[in-house]
C-alpha cells in the first residue's frame, strides 16, 4: 500500500464517525479527494461526492459510482442519574457483552466543552457479583458510563443528552498485513472509493465513462445516506463495497454462513440484488489482474448499502465486494491491508474496463 494511502487510512479509522454524527470524517474525506477530483460536493445530510469524468468527449457516458458508508456504531447519552452516572442508547447494532470495562470519548454539545470527554462503561468487580447460576448480560439500559462526575449538575457541566460516544480504539497491527480497528465496518468503504478514484485519474487517458466516489452517512441505522444519494446521483452502476463476515474462527458454522477466510482475497456477493452483467464484469477483470475472489451466497438482503440503492429509479445495476473481516461490530474488528489494497485495485479496473456507449443491459425480449 502507498504510503499516503495507508496515512489516510489510519486518519480516516481513527476520526470519529457516529451515525448521524460524520461531519468530522467526511471533512477529511472531502479533503483528501481534492487532488485526483475534477469537483467535490456534499448533500443536506452529509453524503459526499467526488468526480472524474473522462478527459475526452464521451458521448452518453455512463455514471458509475464507488460506494461507501462513513458511520459506525457507537452510543449516545439517554440519561444522567442523580450520582452522575450517564445511560446510553446504541447507535446501530452493538453487542454488549463486548463493550463492558471500555473507554469512551463523548463529543460534548455543552457551551464551552471544547474537548472530548472521557468515561468508561462500568466494569463491577468480579468479587462484588452475586455468586451461583449463570452471568447475565446486560442490556444497553442496563449499562453505565463513569465520566467521574460527583452528581448530576457535574456530570451535566460535560455532557448533554443526544451527545454521541465514540469507543476509545486505534488502528493497531497484528502483523504487516494484518490490523484492527474500530469502525472497519466501513470507513474502509470510503477508503476504497477515494482510493479507487485516485488510481483511476492515473490512467484517465483510458477512462470512458464519469467515476463518482461516493462516502455514505447513516447506514448503520437504516441505509438512509444509500436511499438519498441512489435518488440525487442516479447512477447507471453502483459499486458498493462494505465488510463482510470472516466465518474462519471458533464457533462458526461454515454450512450455516458460508467458508469466507481471512485474507484470502475479497468476496464477491452473488443473489438477486447483484446485477448479472456487473458480477461477471467483476469477476472478469478480477481475473485479469490476478485478483483472488471469494464467492458469496445473498440470496436476499446483503445487509448494505446495495439494499437501498438497487431499487430506486426502476433498478440500479449494482455489485457488491466486501472485505472479510473478523469480530465485526466489536473494538477489535480485523482484516488484511492486501485485500483492502486489492478492491481498491478491481474498482479502478472495472470503471476502466467500460467501452464508450456500454450497458450492461440485455433485453430478455425475443426479436
Amino acid at each position: 500500500m502507498h504510503p499516503d494511502s495507508y496515512d489516510f487510512l489510519r486518519r480516516l479509522l481513527d476520526t470519529p464517525s457516529p451515525s448521524g454524527f460524520e461531519h468530522e470524517g467526511q471533512r477529511l474525506w472531502l479533503d483528501h479527494v481534492r487532488s485526483a477530483a475534477d469537483r467535490r460536493w456534499d448533500d443536506l445530510y452529509g453524503n459526499c461526492f467526488a468526480e472524474i469524468r473522462p478527459l475526452d468527449h464521451v458521448a452518453d457516458a455512463i455514471t458509475v459510482a464507488i460506494c461507501g458508508h462513513s458511520d459506525e456504531i457507537d452510543l449516545m447519552v439517554n440519561h444522567i442519574d442523580e450520582k452522575g452516572f450517564v445511560y446510553c442508547r446504541a447507535i446501530g447494532g452493538i453487542d454488549t457483552g463486548s463493550i463492558v470495562g471500555k473507554r469512551l470519548r463523548f463529543r460534548s454539545s455543552v457551551p464551552g466543552v471544547t474537548a472530548s470527554v472521557l468515561g468508561v462503561i462500568g466494569a463491577t468487580a468480579i468479587h462484588l457479583q452475586e455468586k451461583g447460576g449463570e452471568a447475565k448480560v446486560r442490556k444497553i439500559h442496563e449499562l453505565f458510563i463513569d465520566n467521574g462526575a460527583a452528581d448530576r449538575a457535574a456530570a451535566e457541566s460535560r455532557v448533554a443528552i443526544g451527545d454521541p460516544a465514540v469507543f476509545a480504539e486505534s488502528l493497531e497491527h497484528l502483523t504487516d498485513d494484518l490490523v484492527i480497528a474500530r469502525g472497519l465496518d466501513n470507513r474502509i468503504g470510503t477508503w476504497i472509493a477515494a482510493e479507487a478514484l485516485r488510481r483511476v485519474a492515473e490512467k484517465r487517458s483510458q477512462l470512458r465513462c464519469r467515476v463518482v466516489a461516493v462516502s455514505t452517512v447513516q447506514e448503520e441505522v437504516g441505509l438512509h445516506g444509500a436511499s438519498m444519494i441512489a435518488e440525487s446521483l442516479r447512477p447507471d452502476v453502483a459499486l458498493v463495497c462494505d465488510v463482510g463476515h470472516a466465518t474462519d474462527s471458533p464457533g462458526i458454522s461454515p454450512a450455516q454462513h458460508g467458508l469466507v477466510k481471512l485474507g484470502a482475497g475479497p468476496r464477491i456477493g452473488l443473489g438477486g440484488a447483484l446485477q448479472k452483467g456487473v458480477v461477471s464484469r467483476l469477476q472478469s477483470v478480477a481475473g485479469e489482474l490476478q485478483i483472488p475472489l471469494q464467492r458469496g451466497a445473498l440470496p436476499g438482503k446483503t445487509g448494505t448499502d446495495t439494499d437501498a440503492i438497487f431499487l430506486r429509479n426502476g433498478g440500479i445495476a449494482c455489485g457488491l465486494v466486501s472485505l472479510p473481516i473478523r469480530y465485526m461490530h466489536t473494538t477489535v474488528e480485523m482484516t488484511s491491508l492486501q485485500d483492502l489494497d486489492r478492491i481498491a485495485d478491481l474498482f479502478a479496473g472495472f470503471c476502466l474496463s467500460i467501452a464508450e456507449g456500454e450497458r450492461f443491459f440485455e433485453s430478455l425480449c425475443s426479436t
